[in-house]
């Protein structure tokens, strides 16, 4: 049976974040509250803890989940390099909503799905997944829904979606925005013969502002630009 933790309340929050960081030490799955939506995250190094997220949001591996890190550190150990168009990114924007998608480290021990060898990091601005995260190491996680659904911004609609799948539930009221994260691929900025970022889904962070500090390493909105080839897909986490 799930259990649920209310976070705003002290003591609660200790026995939460306690039975969290015990569940993800179990291979077990919680809902976290992040700056953006509620997340379902799992131990990003339990092929089968990931494998469990997957089927509880009803998802294949052909859309493996995202990373959260807890610094600046952690994205460096998980990808192959950090371009330096990347570096003024997250010196701009993380902590906060913006995932971006690297080659990962060739070397890591991980089963994320089919990730084609890349691996999309985002470190969220929230104080209770931060510390978390500090304890557990990197989490998978995608948004707290069934894929198809709303993600949840409440915990309660997380729960209603996700039931006993999940083994932890932590509450910090409602989402501060609501809005899921903008993701780039930043990958052709390390593997590729021209050097660009893409917006493959517009949410917390505006293509205006990624643009002030990439400038022409922005590609252009392919929805603006007249024969464009087809439009850019994204996930829903």
């Amino acid at each position: 049976m799930s259990s649920l933790f209310d976070c705003r309340n002290e003591s609660e929050l200790l026995a939460g974040m306690r039975r969290a960081r015990q569940a993800i030490g179990r291979g077990d799955l919680i809902v976290v509250p992040t700056d953006t939506v509620y997340g379902i995250a799992a131990d990003a190094f339990s092929a089968s803890a990931v494998q469990r997220l997957l089927e509880a949001k009803g998802r294949g591996r052909q859309s493996p989940p995202p990373v959260l890190v807890g610094g600046v550190d952690t994205l460096r150990a998980l990808v192959s390099e950090v371009p330096e168009a990347v570096e003024r990114l997250v010196a701009e924007f993380w902590p906060g909503g913006l995932t971006i998608v690297l080659p990962a480290q060739p070397s890591l021990s991980w089963d994320l799905g089919d990730t084609h060898g890349t691996v999309a990091v985002r470190m969220p601005d929230h104080r209770l997944t931060l510390e978390l995260l500090e304890e557990t190491g990197p989490l998978a996680v995608s948004s707290a829904n069934l894929t198809g659904r709303p993600a949840a911004v409440a915990v309660l609609d997380a729960m209603a979606m996700l039931g006993d799948s999940v083994s932890t539930y932590l509450d910090d009221g409602p989402s501060a925005t609501g809005v899921a994260s903008t993701i780039v691929d930043a990958t052709s900025l390390v593997v590729g013969p021209e050097p660009a970022v893409r917006v493959l889904r517009e949410g917390a962070i505006s293509r205006e502002r990624l643009r002030d500090v990439l400038g022409d390493l922005l590609e252009p909105d392919e929805s603006q630009v007249e024969e464009a080839p087809g439009p850019v897909s994204g996930g829903d986490s």
